[in-house]
């Protein structure tokens, strides 16, 4: 069993939640409930969950005022939180869950899955560290992503990465250090969530960091040269818009 808490400051949503808890995931367990940030730090330390469902938005204080008042943190999170497209990417950059209101079961049960693997990984500070860096930098190419390790998680600025490559069904990331990182995301989940005015979608196995593109060498598609010397094959349905970011018609 999952021992979990629950913290939003609305009742309505912490019985429906809990209602979908029982009803999908019978392993997670609900030993206290909160309505705000400030009787939530108590019930925490009392209680010490494994896991907390967290609402982001909150009178008197967000999620966020609520974890820099406990830090470091000893347990998981899945946060719960209404849509702001800022906010779930770098959610998405620091592998943390959230569930987006209304709470679907498919959403909450593969949450608390994911939830279970990483208690063992015990990664949450450098997740939490890194989503509030994120959040600090929308737009910004400075952004760190996590990538996985054998420890766990490594997080790396975008600027360091130099593509991402598709490989039976896991993706390889390349990186300025010579590293590489095996990932269980596919590649398309990248795609949507990396800022377009860098990377871009060359091929349908490659995402590649424009400003590490070396030369072009012309052909159907065309072929591109990286930093790192790999050569990629471009896509002939890419091959105008590619060359259009370099400001080649």
């Amino acid at each position: 069993m999952i021992n979990a808490i629950i913290v939003d400051d609305e009742p309505k949503n912490i019985r429906i939640l809990q209602g979908l808890l029982n009803e999908s995931c019978p392993d997670v367990r609900i030993i206290g409930e909160a309505v705000s940030a400030e009787t939530a730090i108590p019930l925490i330390a009392a209680q010490q969950p494994q896991l907390v469902f967290l609402d982001i938005e909150m009178p008197h204080g967000n999620a966020f005022d609520l974890l820099d008042k406990i830090m470091p943190i000893d347990f998981e999170i899945i946060f719960i939180t209404a849509f702001d497209a800022y906010t779930l990417k770098a959610f998405k950059y620091s592998a943390l869950d959230y569930l987006l209101k209304p709470v679907s079961i498919d959403e909450l049960r593969t949450a608390v899955l994911k939830a279970k693997e990483r208690i063992r990984f015990k990664n949450i500070n450098v997740q939490l560290q890194n989503l509030m860096f994120n959040i600090n930098r929308p737009n910004s190419s400075l952004q760190k992503i996590a990538l996985p390790n054998n420890d766990g998680l490594v997080f790396v600025q975008l600027s360091e990465i130099i593509r991402f490559e598709a490989k039976g069904g896991y993706t390889y990331v390349h990186t300025t250090d010579n590293q590489k990182y095996v990932s269980s995301r596919i590649i398309k989940e990248y795609e949507e969530i990396l800022p377009a005015e860098i990377f871009f979608r060359i091929h349908n196995s490659h995402i590649i960091n424009l400003n590490f593109v070396k030369k072009y060498h012309k052909g159907r598609g065309g072929l591109i040269e990286m930093s790192d010397n790999a050569l990629i094959e471009v896509a002939t349905r890419r091959k105008e818009e590619f060359l259009g970011k370099f400001g080649y018609k």
